[in-house]
């Protein structure tokens, strides 16, 4: 029984490791020039047109406007 609970806890673990390894840097250049760097892909709300991110510098939850935002684009780490 101890080993069945150490080979998942193991497994889990290491599934665990995987999944945060995806979550990639992105650029978010605005209109006015700026480029924001987030930690993680931004997520758009459709119904509020609100951009929310993760800033990779202050490592606080930001927000823009849609309307503001330029384009996205994957940094290579």
């Amino acid at each position: 029984m101890r080993n069945h609970l150490l080979i998942s806890s193991i497994f889990a673990a290491a599934a665990l490791f995987t999944v945060a390894g995806c979550s990639s840097n992105q650029a978010v250049k605005t209109t006015d020039g700026k480029t924001i760097v987030t930690d993680g892909k931004p997520e758009v709300d459709s119904d509020t047109g609100l951009v929310s991110y993760e800033n990779a510098e202050t490592g606080k939850t930001e927000q823009i406007n849609r309307d503001q935002v330029k384009g996205m684009n994957e940094l290579d780490n």
